[in-house]
């Protein structure tokens, strides 16, 4: 009983800490026994600058990881852990200043491409903006060239202003495709002047149309897969799969989603997969960090996030240890060294 007392009551730096980690690659990553990652190398380094002696206690969440330092089986939780306004809340444990900046990711399905989605391309605003423009531009060579010839060249231009319009658009046409049937041919010196303008305006006119249909085309034969969730407000009342114990599950209640909790990121893409949900929430440099691993996968990180997350050591409220921790962090990060391990890993 004394021995255990005088242990309690040593400084922290002078006794072995036990460090609980939970958390994904890149920032725990567990090969055999042993623990690399951001905030395992951002630990390390924190551990070195106040000399403390620790043993790593791995941890199933961070929910857990949490609820052992408010119990005291643990020291200090390290990983990518979210500070959160509940967990603030929280009266037995306390946060480090925030190490690493971070955004929550939704991760999507890719749906096969159907027949609709593939024509679809060509209905999209820069094909038919282009078109719009092409046809506006040939109403107008057209009108002026009939102005130009109809008293002059009435055969080839009728003075009708219908017909007479109609063949001005076809010499247009002609002109613009550099196919030059002969049919019909400006004789007056306006309409000359006219036509060697257009032929100079359509050089531009052509390049333009034919990079929006090259584009479509390739979308068209590329058979790219696509989502069907282009914003926040789209997930509500979605099925979303979240880790247990994470604050994704906060902001999927939070958004009103129906959520489907899993134990790591691994089960929830199986999940997303086999179409039992239609999205996942979860750190997005950990959601990166998987894709990259595995490019063979049919999903995609959406082009929105939810939230800001900052990431923080976490410890029982009063631990003497707090104020030395948070001047470790602030070093290492004017120093540009938590931004470098940070690089090495997700590069």
């Amino acid at each position: 009983m004394l021995v255990a007392f005088l242990l309690v009551g040593l400084p922290a730096q002078a006794r072995k800490l036990k460090v609980g980690i939970s958390g994904s690659p890149p920032f725990v990553i567990q090969e055999n026994n042993s623990f690399q990652g951001i905030s395992l190398d951002v630990w390390r380094q924190v551990a070195e600058d106040n000399e403390l002696v620790y043993d790593l206690v791995p941890q199933s969440s961070p929910e857990v990881g949490i609820a052992a330092v408010d119990q005291g089986q643990i020291d200090v939780l390290v990983g990518p852990i979210s500070i959160t306004p509940r967990r603030l809340a929280m009266p037995g444990v306390d946060f480090t200043q925030p190490y690493y900046l971070a955004k929550s990711g939704v991760l999507l399905p890719l749906d096969s491409p159907t027949i609709f989605s593939r024509v679809k391309v060509f209905f999209g605003w820069a094909v038919i903006s282009s078109m719009l423009i092409l046809i506006s531009v040939l109403l107008v060579v057209g009108s002026l060239i009939w102005l130009a010839e109809r008293r002059e060249n009435s055969e080839q231009f009728p003075k009708r202003w219908l017909p007479g319009i109609a063949s001005g658009m076809w010499f247009a046409v002609v002109t613009l495709t550099t196919v030059g049937y002969g049919d019909k041919a400006p004789i007056s010196r306006t309409g000359r002047g006219i036509t060697a303008t257009w032929m100079v305006i359509s050089l531009i006119a052509v390049s333009s149309l034919t990079a929006s249909l090259a584009s479509a085309f390739t979308l068209f034969f590329s058979g790219t897969r696509e989502t069907t969730i282009s914003s926040p407000a789209q997930l509500q009342q979605r099925r979303v799969a979240t880790i247990e114990g994470t604050s994704g599950v906060e902001l999927a209640e939070r958004g009103s989603m129906r959520v489907l909790k899993t134990e790591n990121l691994t089960s929830g893409i199986e999940l997303l997969l086999s179409e039992q949900a239609e999205a996942l929430i979860f750190d997005r440099p950990a959601i990166r960090h998987h894709i990259k691993l595995n490019p063979h996968l049919a999903v995609q990180l959406a082009p929105f996030t939810l939230a800001e997350e900052t990431y923080g050591f976490v410890f029982k409220t009063g631990n003497p240890l707090r104020n030395p921790l948070n001047v470790s962090i602030l070093r290492l990060q004017r120093l540009g060294d938590i931004k470098s391990i940070a690089n090495k890993l997700l590069n």
